[in-house]
């Protein structure tokens, strides 16, 4: 879908096969959101091995041969108040992080360099710069179809290629007016860290600054 590459294009950002990653980040947004998951898969790990510790303790230490007759307890005050305090704590460091990311995803340029309108169609998108017009005084607009799988050319990508791809300039801050013209679509360009429903009779729009220069592939999320 999109190209943010002008006058040459570096690299290209798309899916690998059996890819278990994230594309590299090519905007502040996505990047945050690699960093943001990495911090939880920390604690992640951290609670998986304790919890995996304390299983293979308790079955060790109380297996039949050394307890035969188990113990019956049902009250801890001290464990208590240690297994509530401590995963308060775990999710005080995750919602810090987590609303900051939120609240900088919301944030809307207000005199965005480019201004973009996606809409949505079966089976294809339409885009219009709305700051530019061409010789009739009209918006510049065309259509984007996914080429088909036999026209596709040695090197392209599958399900991914376009006829006509959107071309915007690097390190500019962007603004995409995203709509519908049938049903739901939903844009989405995973290197941009963007995902943005396209619903019929409304408007949403994202910002989004990109870093480098690259070729940025995205598909309909709508599922």
């Amino acid at each position: 879908w999109m190209c943010g590459a002008i006058p040459s294009i570096a690299y290209c950002d798309a899916p690998e096969p059996w890819q278990l990653g994230f594309q590299d980040a090519a905007t502040p947004i996505m990047q945050g959101i690699m960093d943001l998951h990495h911090d939880i898969f920390f604690f992640l790990v951290q609670i998986l091995v304790f919890v995996l510790w304390v299983l293979a303790r308790a079955l060790w230490c109380f297996r039949h041969k050394i307890s035969p007759i188990p113990q019956r307890i049902v009250h801890g005050t001290t464990i208590e108040i240690l297994w509530t305090i401590f995963p308060s704590i775990i999710l005080m460091f995750i919602a810090i992080p987590s609303f900051t990311l939120l609240y900088s995803m919301d944030d809307v340029v207000v005199d965005p360099a480019i201004t973009i309108k996606a809409i949505g169609h079966q089976w294809y998108w339409s885009y219009e710069y709305s700051d530019y017009n061409n010789s009739d005084e009209q918006s510049l607009a065309f259509d984007s179809y996914m080429i088909p799988e036999d026209d596709l050319e040695l090197g392209q990508l599958r399900l991914l290629e376009v006829d006509n791809r959107v071309v915007v300039p690097a390190k500019t801050h962007l603004r995409v007016l995203i709509t519908s013209a049938d049903v739901l679509h939903s844009w989405a360009v995973p290197s941009l860290g963007v995902k943005c429903d396209a619903v019929p009779g409304r408007l949403n729009q994202i910002s989004t600054f990109i870093q480098r220069e690259g070729v940025y592939y995205g598909q309909c999320s709508e599922i």
